[in-house]
């Protein structure tokens, strides 16, 4: 079964919903016919490279919402997180323009390595308040995962993986992606949302009946 996940290095909820449903897969049966695809997507493609400010502050200028809302809402994700084994810091967060981070994930998918990058850029953004955006940073994360560092350079360099980064993002926009994490079974069943670990399972025991159902053969008469 193809499970393709649509998410953003910078999306709070994709960390905690890449948690839930590897915790909801690990202790299903048939994990062994899975396998999984990251796929790019940003929910603010607008963000310049280097944003001089807060993440309470972008957020607070982008949503229109006073800052202590936002700040509400940064206690109850990390609240959520923590639920799932993350350790937020909100205060030490790097805002930057996720682009480049699909990039290098694009690179890995190339080699095999993907879900390893995902892990070590969500947790540089989300836990450790590193910049996504910056080259070095990027490389130290790749050549962490076991990409080469030349290669990772001259691959953000000449930007050979943008088109693969833009034909996911065209991709999510005609299936109908408007928010992320987004989870598709088998091109069959969508989910969206960091939905708790038993809702995963009930998705990955409906999307495999649906391939049971279409494979089995039509009873003679």
């Amino acid at each position: 079964m193809q499970i393709d996940i649509w998410s953003d290095v910078a999306c709070p909820w994709c960390f905690i919903g890449k948690r839930r449903f590897e915790k909801a897969l690990g202790a299903w049966e048939h994990r062994d016919e899975v396998e999984v695809t990251w796929h790019s997507y940003q929910l603010d493609p607008t963000l310049p490279e280097h944003y001089e400010g807060t993440e309470v502050e972008y957020l607070a200028s982008r949503k229109g919402m006073p800052v202590e809302q936002v700040q509400q809402m940064f206690q109850h994700v990390t609240t959520q997180a923590a639920g799932e084994g993350l350790h937020y810091d909100f205060d030490r967060l790097v805002v930057a323009n996720s682009l480049r981070a699909h990039q290098l994930l694009h690179l890995a998918k190339a080699h095999g390595g993907a879900d390893a990058v995902k892990e070590a850029l969500l947790s540089a953004h989300f836990e450790q308040g590193s910049d996504i955006g910056d080259v070095d940073t990027l490389v130290a994360i790749g050549a962490g995962a076991g990409l080469d560092e030349r290669e990772i350079r001259d691959a953000l360099a000449d930007e050979r993986y943008l088109p693969a980064v833009r034909a996911d993002i065209a991709q999510a926009q005609q299936i109908g992606v408007n928010g992320v994490p987004f989870f598709v079974f088998d091109m069959r069943l969508g989910l969206s949302g960091a939905q708790p670990a038993e809702v995963f399972t009930q998705a990955l025991e409906q999307a495999r009946a649906a391939v049971l159902d279409e494979a089995a053969p039509t009873a003679q008469h």
